[in-house]
């Protein structure tokens, strides 16, 4: 997946921009980037503060390794029930 380049301190500064006042319009201007990333940002990170969203960070990639931790033990579970079956 690709990474940003805006780091989970810059969005959430630009965010708390955003509800100073600033309209979506100008901080697009300011920062260079589409209205829809500071409307996907605001989903994600809206009303976090700092730590928040680094602990937010370390919960999804734990996940991730969990996810994948799931499908290699299935895939052994699969191939034992496989080699069980068939008649010696």
């Amino acid at each position: 997946m690709k990474r940003s380049k805006y780091t989970e301190e810059t969005i959430i500064g630009i965010l708390k921009e955003r509800q100073a006042g600033m309209t979506v319009a100008d901080l697009t201007r300011k920062y260079g980037v589409s209205e829809q990333s500071i409307y996907r940002w605001q989903a994600k990170y809206g009303g976090m503060e700092v730590s928040e969203a680094k602990r937010l960070r370390q919960l999804e990639e734990e996940n991730a390794r969990l996810k994948r931790m799931v499908a290699d033990l299935s895939l052994d579970k699969q191939m034992l029930e496989d080699v069980l079956s068939k008649k010696w």
